[in-house]
């Protein structure tokens, strides 16, 4: 039955098609682009999201698909749930995910609260995620293209939120989206995808948590772990757990960064096989699909872009989760403040973030 929706229109390919599809399939749709940081000072920086050209190119596929378009101003928003706290994560020697919150706070609350002032019940969005219905809750299962599958970045939505949202582009692959832009004469069809973080310039990270908080690195000390010294940082943001490249140690075996203390300024960096984890908590974890209290084996990915491993994941306390891998070499570096999503074959079952 056709409905009214919102779609949040970025002004890429993806949410270009699925605004399409929809019309398409005879519902009535809204474009919405959010407006979500100031403008780059460097004309050649592409958000991919929320630059005002990005924004322009949603508007004129809006005109093509004779919707109507609006732009959002969210900034504060997106400063206080986002920004805020990708800067504060580094500080503490984590490694955020900016996207999750973005998608949590920013998107689906805040355009699904809008989405009714415009009269309409659902939002739709260009994720690549399929909406399925499993013993009575509503969760996501993996997209039809393995490599665009965004559930990972929506591990966090709620029953209420996966009630009023809708994903077109689930049982797509992304080379048919594309296909999709071509036959509407979308001006975005070939349009390159952006990578980066939406709010970093130039996806220099460092940089522009220097720009924003000035003080918040001090120079250190580089040790083994026995505490041996073995050179000099400038600051633990400008590290990660699991990083090889950049430690200007000199020759020898490869090194990994295995911890860092931001309270003493401290990395900590050993071989490779430092790096596994007979087991590791996840804190502030949502069920999408509660599993039993005695735990269950299911995939858990801890990178967008890492294999998910085979792990014991047993429910704790005040939302923590114990997981325990079948193999740790198989899921690698655990950096804190990382999303740990947990998969029962395609289908999301929860996530929550690494604990430091």
């Amino acid at each position: 039955m056709p409905e009214r929706m919102v779609v949040a229109m970025s002004g890429g390919v993806d949410s270009s098609v699925a605004a399409a599809l929809l019309v398409e399939e005879g519902h009535e749709v809204v474009g919405v682009g959010l407006r979500l940081a100031d403008q780059a000072p460097s004309a050649s920086f592409h958000r991919g999201c929320c630059a005002p050209r990005d924004l322009a190119d949603a508007r004129a596929v809006a005109a093509k698909l004779d919707i109507p378009f609006y732009v959002l101003d969210v900034r504060e928003s997106f400063r206080e749930t986002v920004i805020e706290n990708f800067i504060e994560e580094y500080a503490r020697g984590r490694t955020p995910v900016p996207c999750v919150a973005c998608n949590q706070v920013v998107k689906f609350d805040y355009l699904a609260e809008k989405a009714r002032g415009f009269g309409a019940e659902k939002v739709a969005t260009g994720h690549y995620a399929r909406l399925v219905e499993h013993k009575g809750r509503l969760t996501l299962a993996r997209s039809a293209d393995r490599e665009k599958d965004q559930t990972y970045f929506l591990f966090g939505m709620s029953q209420a939120q996966l009630a009023h949202s809708a994903f077109p582009l689930g049982d797509f692959e992304k080379a048919r989206t594309r296909k999709v832009a071509r036959r509407l004469g979308l001006a975005v069809a070939d349009k390159p995808e952006s990578q980066e973080i939406c709010f970093v310039p130039e996806d220099d990270y460092r940089s522009f948590l220097k720009g924003e908080r000035p003080d918040i690195d001090r120079p250190g000390d580089i040790v083994d772990l026995e505490g041996t010294r073995l050179g000099r940082h400038e600051g633990v943001t400008n590290f990660t757990v699991g990083q090889r490249r950049g430690l200007r140690l000199g020759g020898g075996e490869p090194r990994y960064v295995l911890a860092l203390h931001s309270d003493t300024a401290t990395v900590v960096v050993g071989e490779r096989s430092g790096l596994e984890r007979e087991s590791f908590r996840a804190e502030r974890v949502t069920w999408s699909i509660p599993i039993p209290e005695e735990g269950a084996r299911l995939s858990v990915q801890v990178r967008h872009r890492q294999r998910a491993a085979v792990c014991q994941v047993t429910p704790l306390p005040d939302g923590f989760a114990e997981v325990r891998p079948d193999e740790p070499a198989a899921i690698g570096a655990v950096p804190p403040g990382q999303a740990a999503v947990f998969y029962d074959g395609d289908l999301l079952m929860g996530g929550g973030w690494v604990a430091g």
